[in-house]
């Protein structure tokens, strides 16, 4: 299943575009981002945050080229552990974290060189791993400091699905694909009744009517 989710001037989430899909398949996402567009989404989103490992990305630089490519950290620090032992957990997520959540984009550069500068004599493929999407690591500083918490990462969305596949992994005996989607559906509809509005309430507001969009994939 295939999910973006979007924000009203309020703060509050919801589900505005929905279909099923590879999340490896550009054609699929594509697909979708269409949809949207179809719909009256005419203003190019200012960021979209998403995993790396989409066909997601190919597909919005065709459907919206100047949008700007946020990715999410809490999957590239679990990306990016997987080149050191396990026993360095801590210290290297110390490190990540003096970088994701510096105060500027300035001091968040000068904690990724020591980053680097730290460990790529001995752990170069866990280095290279953060080095390599850097820019799309660090996009969320063009923005207001209030939705910097919502811009990082892609939880949002992960949430949503650790309640669909509660449900979904318990659910006996084959569906079809109509009647999965519409049982997804329910269960998002059904969570997005608790979900919490996003932080910043003026600048979204601001954003609005500068017609600044986000999309979270």
């Amino acid at each position: 299943m295939l999910v973006i989710i979007g924000a009203t001037p309020e703060g509050k989430k919801e589900l505005i575009g929905f279909q099923v899909g590879l999340r490896e398949s550009a054609q699929s996402w594509h697909e979708l981002l269409t949809d949207i567009k179809s719909r009256g989404l005419s203003v190019p989103p200012e960021i979209a945050v998403g995993d790396g490992a989409m066909g997601f990305w190919n597909a919005l630089d065709r459907a919206f080229p100047g949008t700007k490519h946020q990715r999410c950290w809490v999957h590239k620090v679990k990306n990016v552990l997987n080149g050191f032992p396990k026993q360095m957990a801590p210290a290297v997520k110390s490190d990540l974290d003096n970088i994701q959540h510096a105060g500027t984009r300035k001091e968040a550069e000068a904690a990724l060189t020591v980053f680097s500068e730290k460990y790529k004599a001995k752990y170069p493929k866990g280095v290279a791993c953060l080095i390599k999407d850097q820019d799309a690591m660090l996009a969320f500083f063009d923005f207001p400091a209030e939705h910097w918490g919502h811009l990082r990462t892609s939880n949002p969305i992960e949430s949503v699905f650790a309640t669909v596949r509660h449900r979904t992994v318990r659910t006996k005996g084959a569906l079809s694909q109509k009647t999965a989607k519409l049982m997804v559906f329910t269960l998002i509809q059904a969570a997005s009744k608790k979900w919490l509005r996003l932080k910043g309430l003026t600048t979204l507001q601001f954003s609005q009517t500068s017609q600044s969009l986000g999309i979270l994939a």
